[in-house]
C-alpha cells in the first residue's frame, strides 16, 4: 500500500492564486476612544497610562480616505476620535550637514522617523499666524512637532532659493522643507 503524499489532500487544497477566505471585519462603530492633541490616549474618558498598551493600539491605527481614524485588527475595526493627529514628535536628532543632513524624529510612542521624500515635513499656519508643523510617520498618520522640537528646527533653518523663490527651511534626506516665514529680523 502506498503512503499518501504529505501535506493537504487535493480535496482540501485551495485553488491556485487564492488564499483562505476571511470573514468580513466586525464593525464596532465608535469605540469611545480619543487621542488628545497632546498625544494622550483616552478610553471612556480615562487616560490610558500603560504605554505598552497604547503602543499596541497605535500599531493597528489606520486612517481612512475620508479622514476618519480606526483601530483595525484581522477580526474587527472600531472608530477612534483624534483631536489633531495621533502622534507628537518629542525629539529631533541631526546627522550630517547641509543638503546631506538627515533630521531624525522620535515620537511620544518611540517611533523613529527620518524626514525625507517618503516622510515629508509640512507646516500649516493657523488663522492667528501660529505655525503647526507635522511629519508623516506612516501612511495617513502624522506627528505634530512639539514646540521645543519646532524651535530646534527653526535654529537649524536657513534661507534657500528654491524654484526662484527665497524660502526659509531645513534640509533632510535630500529635500528642502519650508518652515514658513521666519518674520522680520530686528
Amino acid at each position: 500500500m502506498e503512503n499518501p503524499p504529505s501535506g493537504n489532500s487535493s480535496e482540501t487544497q485551495m485553488p491556485q492564486g487564492r488564499g483562505p477566505r476571511r470573514p468580513p471585519l466586525a464593525e464596532l462603530g465608535d469605540l469611545d476612544m480619543r487621542i488628545a492633541r497632546d498625544g494622550t490616549w483616552y478610553y471612556r474618558g480615562s487616560a490610558i497610562n500603560r504605554i505598552p498598551l497604547v503602543k499596541l493600539f497605535a500599531s493597528v491605527l489606520r486612517r481612512e480616505n475620508d479622514g476618519s481614524y480606526w483601530l483595525v485588527t484581522p477580526a474587527e475595526r472600531g472608530r477612534v476620535t483624534v483631536e489633531d493627529v495621533p502622534f507628537v514628535a518629542v525629539a529631533v536628532d541631526m546627522q550630517g550637514q547641509g543638503r546631506d543632513q538627515r533630521l531624525i524624529f522620535r515620537t511620544n510612542l518611540d517611533e523613529i522617523v527620518t524626514a525625507g521624500p517618503d516622510r515629508p515635513l509640512r507646516v500649516e499656519t493657523a488663522a492667528d499666524g501660529t505655525p503647526a508643523p507635522y511629519i508623516l510617520v506612516r501612511p495617513g498618520l502624522e506627528a505634530r512637532l512639539s514646540r521645543p522640537v519646532f524651535y530646534e528646527l527653526a535654529e537649524l533653518g536657513q534661507e534657500e532659493e528654491i524654484a526662484g523663490e527665497r524660502l526659509f527651511g531645513v534640509w533632510s534626506g535630500g529635500m528642502f522643507f519650508s518652515l514658513g516665514d521666519p518674520g522680520e529680523e530686528s
